[in-house]
């Protein structure tokens, strides 16, 4: 009897079940790269993460999301919310949560590739005058500061402004144009103290050439570096592009947040209790930067271990 008794199988307490789970949730982690953990652990960084995968979302499926075309004006002009239009329709009899969905494409667009752009362009002028530094750095570091001098808002007003030719790709190049200085200080002043340390020093007696050097010694030490600006960069992109269209700069056809505000404000929405037409793009402009800039917390832990959450 006392065999039988021990070879029935008994069910495994809480505590074992707590510490299976625990096994198995890090054998599952194994198989995820370093980086991605030590963003999903960082509880700020998991938010922004589904905050903005939420906008790609919204930005890739517009069609099957949006309610009508957003440039479908045969509605009854300056509805308030209603079951038909959820947040009521434009001067125009457009529907503005239409616009309101097809707007984060036009964000996120102006983001990723402003931000890319400016952010590449500091990073080869960084790199070149922090590694080669003499008169070349000179000269790099003389054109840094002068575009950090000039305020990059009025001078993006004055070449939109002025700019012969109207369209959402113009304010990206104006955007990149004018928003690179910033990121190119940082990184040269990151390539100055990474080429005097002894890894370098003994690739340079090793006979390595200076492309090599630079993006197989210096650049994978610089990573977390150049997402965190990339960051930034398509954060400011995107606050630049709303701010261009709502003062009439860019292009008024285009439909963004920021050309809702603009055509809002100039309609006085607020004077027809259409509040919501104002407040909806500003609330979504805020939100995906907010999402970016909590990413940016799981940035900083990539770069600094005592920012890393257990």
């Amino acid at each position: 009897m006392s065999e039988m008794r021990d070879s029935v199988v008994r069910p495994p307490t809480l505590a074992q079940a707590g510490v299976e789970a625990e096994q198995e949730e890090d054998e599952r982690q194994r198989h995820l790269p370093t980086w991605f953990l030590i963003l999903w652990r960082n509880m700020r960084s998991r938010f922004g993460m589904f905050l903005l995968l939420a906008f790609i979302l919204v930005a890739i499926f517009a069609p099957l999301l949006a309610p009508y075309n957003p440039r479908d004006n045969t509605f009854m002009p300056t509805q308030l919310p209603s079951t038909a239009h959820w947040l009521g329709t434009t001067q125009s009899g457009e529907d503005v949560l239409s616009q309101l969905i097809y707007g984060a494409r036009t964000s996120l667009l102006v983001g990723i590739l402003a931000g890319a752009g400016a952010t590449l362009i500091g990073l080869v002028i960084g790199l070149i005058a922090g590694y080669v530094g003499g008169l070349t750095d000179e000269i790099l570091s003389f054109f840094i500061n002068l575009a950090l001098v000039i305020p990059a808002l009025p001078l993006m007003i004055v070449i939109a402004a002025y700019s012969p030719v109207k369209g959402i790709w113009v304010i990206i190049i104006v955007i990149i144009v004018t928003g690179w200085a910033w990121g190119a200080r940082v990184k040269r002043a990151q390539m100055v103290t990474l080429r005097e340390r002894d890894y370098i020093t003994a690739a340079v007696f090793a006979g390595d050439s200076m492309p090599r050097i630079v993006f197989r010694e210096i650049l994978p030490n610089m990573m977390s570096l150049v997402i965190a600006a990339y960051i930034g960069a398509a954060s400011a992109a995107i606050g630049a592009e709303a701010s261009l269209e709502f003062i009439g700069v860019g292009d008024p056809t285009v439909i963004s947040w920021g050309t809702m505000s603009y055509w809002a404000n100039n309609s006085g929405a607020l004077l027809t209790g259409q509040w919501l037409w104002i407040a909806a793009p500003g609330l979504a402009l805020a939100l995906l930067i907010t999402s970016l800039a909590l990413i940016n917390f799981g940035i900083d832990a990539l770069s600094n271990p005592k920012l890393r959450e257990e």
